[in-house]
C-alpha cells in the first residue's frame, strides 16, 4: 500500500491475539498496551490495581517503560555492530530534549544513562535541577545546541552552568557565538555544526543549502582555527544533522556521506576532534507500515565512517546520535470517548469524539502528519470506514488529515466506544502548550503517568488533574465565573 496505515483496514473483526505493534495487541476484543488493558482506566469496577479511581475522558497517557526500552534497544544495536565491525570507537546516546521537556521524561532518560542535548536557556535551568538531583553525573555530556549569540541569556546561562558541571559542549551555530567562550576563564570542549540539513550529493550542494542552521564550509574552517588558537578551547565534536524522521537507512547514510568526508578532513588538521554527531533524524513507528532496519543503519554508518577515515588516515570517531522523536514518540497516547455518530448524508459516517484532534496533535492539521489510531474496545466486532471529528467548531478538527489518502476503519458498534491515538509522545504536547489555553477554549485533559521499576512488577500510577473551566477562564484573564444556571 502507498498510503500510511493508521489502523485496522478491514471490515472483519480484529483476530484475538493480533499485534499491531510490539507493544499494542488485542485480547478478547480489547486493546492492551503491553499488559495494561486500556479501557479499564475508565471503568470503576474494572480499574487496574494501584489506580484509586476510574479516570475521565479525554485522557493523556505517559507510559515511561517504553522510553527505557527504546534507549536500551539503540544502545544494544550499536554495541552489537561495534563488535561485529571491529569499530574502534564508542557510541553515545543523547536525548534531544526539545521533543518533550516534561520532568518525567527528562528524569527517565537520564536515569536510563543518556547524555543530554538542549537548545534554550530554560533547558539550562532544567539541566541544573537534574545535576542537583544527581541525575546528570560528571561523566554525562551536555550538548548545547541552538542559537546562543554574545549577550543572550542562553550564552550566559551556559557559562554559569560550567561551575557545576564540567562536561558541557557548546555547539557553534554562528561565529558570533564564539566571543563569550573566548573571553571566559573556563575551559570548554566545543562543537561545530555544519550547514547540512537535507539531501545533498556533495559538500558543494550542502554548502549552498538554504538553511538557518549551522556554518557554511568557509566559516566552519574559520571557527575551527579560532578554537585551536584559543588557550581555553578544544574542538571536540562535529555536528551534521541531515533531516527528520528519515525512513530509509541507505538514504540516511547517503545524506551523511559529505559530512563524514568533512569530519575526516577536519580531524587531519585538528587532532582534538573525536566525536561525529549525526544529530537527529532517527525514525520511529508512527504508523503501522513502518519499516526501518536499525541494525542495517548502524552497520552502514559505522562501515562508511571506517572506510572514509581509512582513506584520510585518521582514527575513527566516537559516534553520537541525538534522539528526540525516537526516544519519546511511542511512550505517549491520547484516549477519547466517542460521543455520537452522524450519518449526515456523507460518504462515510462521522464519529465525534469528546476532545480536539487539532489541539491535541497540532502536526496532524499543520503538517498532515499521521498517527496510529485504534479502538480500545469492540475490536471483536465488524468494522466499517468512517471519518473522525473533534468536538470543536473548527472544520480542520478531523482525522485523517484532509490531504490524507489513508482510510480509517472503526467498529460499527459504538456503545461506550473508546479510541486511542498512539505514538504522539514527541512534540505534540509541547506544541499544543502544556497547562495553556487550547483552541475553542477546551480544558486540558487529565494526564496519567504510568511506570514500573521492572517488567512484570505492579504498575505505579500518578494522576495529573486536567483543567477545569475556571482554570481556562483564569488563563485567559477572566474573573471567576458567576453564571446563574437556574432557569
Amino acid at each position: 500500500m502507498t498510503h500510511p496505515i493508521i489502523g485496522w483496514e478491514q471490515e472483519t473483526p480484529v483476530p484475538d491475539g493480533h499485534y499491531f505493534t510490539p507493544y499494542l495487541h488485542v485480547q478478547n476484543g480489547r486493546l492492551f498496551l503491553e499488559d495494561l488493558e486500556l479501557v479499564t482506566l475508565f471503568r470503576e469496577n474494572e480499574k487496574p490495581a494501584g489506580l484509586t479511581h476510574a479516570l475521565p475522558s479525554p485522557l493523556e497517557i505517559v507510559y515511561l517503560p517504553l522510553i527505557r526500552q527504546r534507549i536500551a534497544e539503540m544502545n544494544q544495536i550499536f554495541a552489537e555492530i561495534i563488535q561485529e565491525t571491529g569499530y574502534n570507537g564508542r557510541f553515545h546516546y543523547a536525548y534531544a530534549s526539545k521533543a518533550n521537556a516534561a520532568e518525567e521524561i527528562i528524569r527517565t532518560t537520564l536515569a536510563a544513562g543518556t547524555h543530554h542535548e538542549m537548545s534554550s536557556t530554560v533547558d539550562v535551568d532544567i539541566a541544573r535541577i537534574m545535576i542537583q538531583r544527581g541525575l546528570l553525573p560528571p561523566d554525562r555530556m551536555i550538548i548545547c545546541n541552538g542559537f546562543k549569540p554574545d549577550g543572550s541569556s542562553y550564552a550566559q546561562n551556559i557559562l554559569s552552568l560550567k561551575t557545576s558541571h564540567h562536561n558541557i559542549i557548546p555547539v557553534i551555530e554562528d561565529l558570533s557565538e564564539l566571543p563569550p567562550l573566548l573571553s571566559t576563564n573556563h575551559h570548554f570542549d566545543v562543537g561545530l555544526r555544519q550547514k547540512s540539513y537535507g539531501r545533498h550529493n556533495n559538500e558543494i550542494e550542502m554548502d549552498q543549502a538554504n538553511s538557518r542552521f549551522g556554518l557554511d564550509l568557509k566559516n566552519l574552517w574559520k571557527a575551527a582555527d579560532y578554537i585551536a588558537a584559543a588557550p581555553n578551547l578544544s574542538l571536540k565534536l562535529y555536528h551534521a544533522m541531515v533531516g527528520s524522521q528519515i525512513l530509509d537507512q541507505e538514504d540516511f547514510v547517503n545524506r551523511l556521506k559529505p559530512a563524514i568526508e568533512i569530519y575526516a578532513r577536519l580531524r587531519q588538521r585538528h587532532p582534538t576532534l573525536s566525536i561525529f554527531d549525526f544529530g537527529g533524524g532517527m525514525p520511529v513507528r508512527m504508523t503501522l507500515d513502518f519499516n526501518f532496519d536499525y541494525h542495517a543503519f548502524a552497520q552502514l554508518l559505522l562501515t562508511t565512517i571506517q572506510e572514509t577515515c581509512k582513506r584520510y588516515h585518521v582514527p575513527v570517531p566516537d559516534v553520537m546520535g541525538e534522539f528526540g522523536r525516537y526516544t519519546t514518540s511511542e511512550h505517549g497516547a491520547h484516549l477519547f470517548h466517542v460521543l455520537t455518530v452522524k450519518e449526515n448524508n456523507s460518504p462515510y459516517p462521522w464519529y465525534i469524539i469528546d476532545g480536539s484532534i487539532m489541539s491535541s496533535f497540532p502536526d496532524s492539521w499543520a503538517l498532515g502528519e499521521h498517527f496510529i489510531l485504534l479502538p480500545l474496545n469492540h475490536l471483536d466486532k465488524p468494522f466499517h470506514r468512517v471519518q473522525l471529528g473533534g468536538i470543536t467548531c473548527d472544520s480542520d478538527d478531523v482525522y485523517p488529515p484532509k490531504t490524507s489518502q489513508s482510510p480509517l476503519y472503526l467498529p460499527i458498534e459504538t456503545d461506550d466506544l473508546y479510541l486511542g491515538f498512539f505514538s504522539i509522545g514527541a512534540y505534540q504536547e509541547m506544541l499544543g502548550g502544556v497547562r495553556g489555553s487550547k483552541h475553542c477554549v477546551l480544558p486540558e485533559a487529565y494526564e496519567l503517568i504510568i511506570d514500573r521499576p521492572q517488567p512484570n512488577t505492579p504498575y505505579q500510577f500518578e494522576v495529573i488533574r486536567g483543567q477545569t473551566p475556571a482554570d481556562v477562564l483564569t488563563n485567559l484573564g477572566y474573573p471567576p465565573a458567576t453564571t446563574d444556571r437556574n432557569p
